[in-house]
């Protein structure tokens, strides 16, 4: 379950697969929810950064924000499932933990 909540926000679920996710494994599993925290804060981050990109478009630079956040949560998304599939806690770098 913990390989999904990072790999179904590349499949265009978003924040709503780590959230169920989390929603339902909390009292579980707590590696699963951890990680499935840890992917539905990185999903509220990447949310935020497009959102300012698409402020910074306005100016041209947010077209190549946009383009490093997408690489981003592309590599990151799939490193972090690799990671979590193998039992490790994986943690994003420079994602913010709204959801403690």
């Amino acid at each position: 379950m913990a390989l999904l909540a990072h790999l179904l926000p590349l499949l265009g679920f978003g924040f709503i697969a780590p959230l169920v996710i989390y929603l339902v494994k909390k009292d579980d599993s707590d590696f699963v929810a951890d990680q499935a925290r840890e992917a539905l804060n990185f999903q509220i981050t990447l949310f935020i950064g497009f959102i300012a990109s698409v402020v910074l478009m306005f100016v041209l630079i947010g077209f190549l924000t946009i383009m490093a956040l997408g690489i981003a949560a592309l590599v990151l998304g799939i490193v972090a499932a690799i990671k979590s599939n193998d039992g490790e806690w994986y943690r994003y770098p420079l994602n913010i933990r709204f959801i403690k």
